[in-house]
């Protein structure tokens, strides 16, 4: 691994960025930290800047990546496969977990994020939200761990009435729980019930992220989410192709912002309190962020094409706005400073 953590540039520098942030990585010093999801792109980061913080600081950082497929995790993790402090768990999170050793931080963010998999795997969505938040629980349990950080999602917001967005915390709007997509959102909401039913009867101290609209490098670019489509769509120098008529309105975070938060919550949350995550600052319509995206490259000579129907397999969101109010996290002292133009560039940079 040289100098700069990471063999692709631009992650190499959010990387960077987050290990110079003012982060209590002190907290962390020969600590374990168990990560579920880890080959997801937001939990990878995580994993990335620990490794990083704790070379360069000296920390003596172990971390634990759990991951259903070890091809996809080795690759992700490439650069890190040869520090010691590094090992891979392959297993599905909602088999039993047995983890010999310490293990003093646990971050759950396991999970199907995609929509394309709301349709055709709902039951498998909702498991790793459920029954992997037992087995993760169970775990932090017997090891009594100092924090245990589940990542839950804006999902469990619903939809909402639009004087109730921005959206706090305490805003909740109707999840209607016999619409098969609801596999999502109704797990996400369990998961945090089941999280804080834990700290109250076994003294687990837990904390909750609600990631609002959080892209970067490292994005499956085949996930099925739109703004993943538009980034493949810059890459592979393809016409963007709109699958709504693009009038819903997204606030999009760019992943280093994102990062900062996860960790800021983790360390210095406040137990069994809930926090969103997300850029107030940089709301879009769907419409208005591919017209943004084609000119970021304007020598494509790249269109946006109008609405076309989606497969049967994607679930399309009923939510028409969805925005994060930050109030809370910002007494944490956490405050995004990536803008669309920057955060996007960097992201299509990154897959060349």
């Amino acid at each position: 691994m040289g100098l700069g953590f990471h063999s692709n540039q631009i992650i190499s520098e959010d990387i960077a960025d987050i290990v110079d942030s003012d982060l209590n990585w002190e907290s962390f010093r020969d600590k374990t930290v168990l990560v579920s999801g880890a080959n997801g792109f937001l939990p990878a980061y995580l994993v990335y800047s620990m490794l990083s913080a704790s070379r360069v600081k000296n920390l003596n950082i172990s971390v634990i990546a759990l991951v259903r497929n070890k091809e996809k995790g080795e690759n992700r993790f490439f650069d890190f496969l040869s520090n010691p402090n590094f090992n891979i768990l392959v297993q599905d999170v909602c088999d039993p977990i047995s983890v010999s050793g310490p293990v003093h931080y646990i971050i759950h963010a396991a999970s199907q994020a995609s929509p394309k998999f709301y349709g055709i795997d709902p039951v498998g969505t909702l498991k790793a939200n459920v029954t992997g938040t037992l087995n993760l629980l169970q775990l932090a349990s017997e090891k009594k761990v100092e924090r245990f950080l589940y990542f839950s999602s804006s999902e469990v917001y619903g939809s909402l009435p639009p004087d109730k967005i921005p959206t706090k915390e305490s805003d909740f709007g109707y999840i209607d729980p016999t619409n098969v997509r609801a596999c999502y959102a109704e797990s996400k909401r369990m998961g945090e019930t089941i999280c804080v039913s834990w700290m109250h009867q076994f003294k687990i101290p837990i904390v909750i992220v609600r990631p609002f609209h959080t892209y970067g490098p490292g994005m499956d670019l085949n996930d099925g989410r739109v703004y993943a489509d538009f980034i493949a769509n810059m890459v592979n120098s393809t016409d963007i192709t709109m699958k709504s008529d693009g009038s819903a309105i997204r606030a999009f975070c760019y992943i280093s912002d994102a990062a900062k938060a996860f960790f800021k919550v983790l360390l210095n949350g406040e137990a069994g309190q809930a926090y969103n995550v997300g850029n107030d600052e940089c709301e879009s319509s769907i419409i208005d962020l591919a017209e943004k995206l084609i000119t970021l490259e304007p020598s494509k000579n790249l269109k946006v094409k109008r609405f076309e129907e989606q497969g049967s397999n994607y679930m399309k969101s009923l939510v028409s706005r969805n925005a994060p109010d930050i109030s809370k996290i910002k007494n944490l002292y956490w405050f995004p400073t990536v803008d669309i133009e920057k955060g996007f560039s960097r992201t299509i940079k990154s897959y060349k």
